[in-house]
């Protein structure tokens, strides 16, 4: 791994994480950083998905352009 210095403690624990993956450390690696890039564009659309949804005027905007939730149709019966 040209420049990267890590402790051989990590190292070996990094190596046997690849090796029962049946990747290269390197091949790892990668795929740990794609995940981790995944993670992060999901956690960041979550906090926006959350901000939104809890925003009425937003939510009331977005209606007023697209139109509201369909009404749910409930029919009275008797238990």
């Amino acid at each position: 791994m040209a420049g990267i210095e890590i402790d051989d403690t990590t190292l070996d624990a990094l190596q046997a994480l690849a090796d029962a993956e049946g990747l290269p450390l390197d091949g790892y690696l990668a795929q740990v950083a794609a995940e981790k890039r995944r993670e992060r564009v999901l956690d960041e659309g979550a906090e926006i998905f959350r901000r939104v949804t809890g925003d009425t005027a937003t939510a009331g905007a977005f209606d007023a352009e697209y139109g509201g939730p369909a009404a749910a149709a409930f029919a009275s019966r008797a238990a």
